[in-house]
């Protein structure tokens, strides 16, 4: 018989199961990522998972955005997008009036933080005129993009700001309360970027 492994290993192994399970039902989250039926989709997945495609598609949008302003095929391209992300805020104000748990009501707080930063970015975008991804006022935002090429190591998100990039993470974060992203987290961010 062997000796069990001692705590330090078992404290990896454990550690290895959480990025992996995180990462697992980050891509079931994105899978089943639909515009018509977000509201459901908040709650079927764990609050790191929603988060993170919430934040991939907020990048993935605005970078398209960007593109047909870019292109010409649509001047008003930010605009447009920041319409989009106001109805969607205004739908999870009305999700978060709901009948909800406290884990829920947590989850939707955060996300609803998280949302109206980005739309502020997105209005700072339309002010700074932003018309090519390569514009520094959105190469400095906090952007993340999925990378299916990644998933097999074990990153499957990579994470973007000003010259920086890194693969996500997926530390286990719970359902912590935000109170507010303002421009100095931004900065903050991007010096510890």
């Amino acid at each position: 018989a062997t000796a069990p492994k001692s705590v330090e290993f078992w404290m990896c192994d454990l550690e290895e199961m959480m990025r992996q399970s995180l990462l697992d039902w980050t891509i079931k989250a994105k899978e089943a990522y639909n515009e018509d039926d977000r509201e459901q989709w908040f709650f079927q997945y764990p609050a790191a998972a929603i988060s993170t495609i919430d934040q991939v598609e907020w990048t993935t949008n605005a970078a398209n955005a960007i593109g047909v302003i870019h292109d010409g095929s649509n001047p008003e391209g930010l605009q447009d997008f920041l319409d989009f992300s106001i109805n969607q805020i205004n739908k999870m104000v009305n999700v978060i009036r709901m009948d909800l748990t406290n884990i829920q009501r947590s989850v939707m707080a955060n996300l609803i933080v998280i949302d109206v930063h980005a739309r502020d970015v997105t209005k700072r975008l339309i002010r700074d005129k932003v018309n090519a991804i390569t514009d520094f006022a959105w190469i400095c935002q906090l952007r993340y993009y999925w990378d299916e090429d990644s998933i097999d190591d074990q990153h499957g998100v990579i994470v973007r700001q000003t010259n920086a990039w890194f693969f996500y993470g997926w530390e286990y974060l719970g359902v912590v309360p935000r109170l507010v992203i303002t421009p100095l987290t931004d900065k903050c961010f991007m010096t510890v970027t």
